[in-house]
């Protein structure tokens, strides 16, 4: 803690009353000392002024410790080697000495606890009272041993307590950063799927329209009118999916299985039929789940539209008591049975690899490859707390 600026003063007067405590203690209790101690001096000014130095020094031992620990070292000496009363004066050596351990390294805080306690042992050999010789020196030395070892064991344990705030304080801010990263994936992948999709339907309707425009210009109206339709909406969830991200801003409804019908008529305008079936009795889903589903489903979609060259394609998806399947197949062009790796993690382009890690971070199982008469079927299980 800095020693100017408004930081300071409760440290400062926790020190002075400190300080004013010692000096009144020391004041009053130290005649009824002298009292129990036959042939010490009698409590005289000089006695009186010694308590009061040792006491007042106290005040600035957070800003000087080792320089306040010498100020109360030569008044306590001082005071023992005239004979005084051992009494409530070696109460300040004993918090001077724990100051000492508790602000310096234990290297110069030794070497100064070891000068202090040197000059306090005059008193033990050489004092006015009656002097113990060395049969004084070990209660002596309690008086620097046992304030040293306290200051010191309080001292690591701040040290291990700041140390611990400091981890816990990077541990947050690497989990705030792992979430963010988290958020802009998730981000990019709703991305990838709304732009993907919206632009692979306007490409198959702009070929139709092209297409149709020198034979029968009549019915090249209705794909510009489906790439009108399909870009606006693809627009309209782009707009939703990135208003996630600004701050404060209203999150819509994501998108979910209920929009599959929606979805089925945008592409069959673009020139892919989609037969939709339910398999069991449909029900509200967790939003992550009822998302994941339906990305699945719009994914492989966009998929069998850009590389099946077929134009219908069928989609099931089953209600089970803890689970949630989605199935899409088609018999289309594909990819030769013995050139797809079911197993390999990354094959199969961004788009599988982005439905992949969809349905892994819920918990499910994504399985894609060719079917065995022909054409390509992608399905999904996704994990869903059963009904109450």
């Amino acid at each position: 803690m800095r020693w100017n600026g408004w930081r300071a003063w409760p440290d400062v007067a926790g020190d002075a009353v400190l300080a004013l405590a010692l000096l009144g203690f020391g004041q009053l209790a130290s005649g009824l000392a002298g009292a129990n101690q036959p042939g010490s001096s009698p409590v005289d000014a000089v006695c009186r002024v010694l308590i009061a130095v040792a006491a007042l020094a106290l005040v600035g031992r957070r800003r000087a410790p080792v320089a306040v620990l010498a100020v109360v070292t030569l008044a306590t000496t001082t005071y023992l080697v005239l004979g005084y009363p051992y009494g409530p004066i070696l109460l300040t050596f004993l918090v001077a000495v724990f100051t000492v351990a508790l602000r310096l390294p234990v290297r110069p805080a030794a070497l100064a606890t070891v000068g202090a306690f040197v000059v306090l042992l005059a008193h033990v050999f050489w004092s006015r009272g009656p002097a113990p010789g060395w049969t004084g020196v070990l209660p002596a030395s309690a008086w620097a041993v046992v304030p040293f070892a306290a200051g010191v064991v309080v001292r690591v344990n701040r040290e291990a307590a700041a140390r611990s705030r400091a981890e816990q304080a990077r541990d947050r801010v690497a989990q705030a950063r792992r979430q963010a990263d988290e958020e802009r994936l998730r981000i990019a992948q709703e991305v990838h799927d709304v732009v993907g999709h919206g632009l692979a339907a306007i490409s198959m309707q702009a070929e139709i329209a092209l297409h149709l425009l020198p034979k029968r210009p009549e019915q090249a109206e209705v794909a510009l009118t489906a790439i009108s339709r399909t870009s606006r909406e693809a627009l309209d969830e782009l707009r939703v999916t990135l208003g996630a991200v600004r701050r404060g801003a209203e999150r819509e409804p994501v998108p979910g299985l209920a929009r599959l019908p929606a979805l089925c008529d945008r592409l069959a305008g673009a020139g892919l039929a989609v037969d939709l079936r339910h398999d069991g009795e449909a029900r509200e889903l967790p939003a992550a789940v009822d998302l994941a589903a339906y990305r699945v489903v719009q994914e492989a979609l966009t998929n069998v539209l850009r590389h099946a060259g077929v134009a219908r394609a069928e989609v099931t998806i089953g209600y089970r008591v803890d689970e949630v399947t989605v199935e899409v197949t088609d018999r289309g062009v594909g990819v030769a049975a013995g050139s797809f790796d079911a197993t390999d993690e990354e094959g199969g382009g961004h788009g599988l690899a982005g439905m992949r890690e969809r349905v892994a971070a819920l918990g499910g199982r994504l399985t894609t490859g060719p079917r065995p008469d022909g054409g390509f079927r992608v399905s999904a299980r996704l994990p869903v707390e059963p009904a109450a």
